[in-house]
């Protein structure tokens, strides 16, 4: 076989694309942890923490349906849309930021501090439960923490949190 003229090896081995073995590793196991696992394939949170897309509002029709079926419920940083009764399912949660927010390095920040917030009181809230968060303009300057008492004030003004039993 003919040498590549670029890299010196035979010609259709590349060193750099060579994945049998790291050479960090002289008995050939991957690179991340010393154990040889992988550090973007972790056990992952808990089960019922996670947010799926299952959990998630994506399609127009259901953002539509929650503004005009549902109960708006006004906060200084945010405004609920809230609409009980569709299924037996956990909650679903679409997250609106509009340019009033901010620059999209913001906006994002912002969503994903939203998301944050319903994922850990996901299991809280009473199932069959649609929500649309719509940011404002102050939720940009706003720390997660103060986002959170909010969410938690205007949910237990909506009453759409579990009761649990002591």
């Amino acid at each position: 076989m003919p040498d590549d003229a670029t890299t010196g090896e035979p010609e259709g081995r590349n060193p750099r694309f060579q994945s049998e073995r790291n050479p960090r590793f002289e008995d050939g196991r991957n690179a991340g942890f010393e154990d040889g696992r992988n550090p973007r394939q972790s056990d992952g949170p808990t089960p019922h923490l996670r947010f799926p897309k299952a959990a998630r509002l994506t399609q127009t029709a259901e953002f539509a349906r929650v503004r005009t079926e549902g109960r708006p419920v006004h906060g200084k940083m945010i405004t609920l849309g809230v609409l009980k009764g569709c299924g037996a399912t956990d909650g679903r949660v679409g997250i609106v930021t509009s340019k009033r927010v901010g620059i999209a390095v913001m906006r994002s920040r912002v969503r994903r501090r939203l998301r944050e917030i319903f994922r850990a009181m996901r299991p809280r809230l009473i199932p069959g439960l649609w929500l649309v968060i719509v940011a404002k303009s102050p939720a940009a300057k706003a720390t997660s923490a103060a986002l959170g008492e909010e969410f938690s004030q205007l949910a237990q003004r909506c009453r759409i949190l579990q009761v649990i039993a002591p």
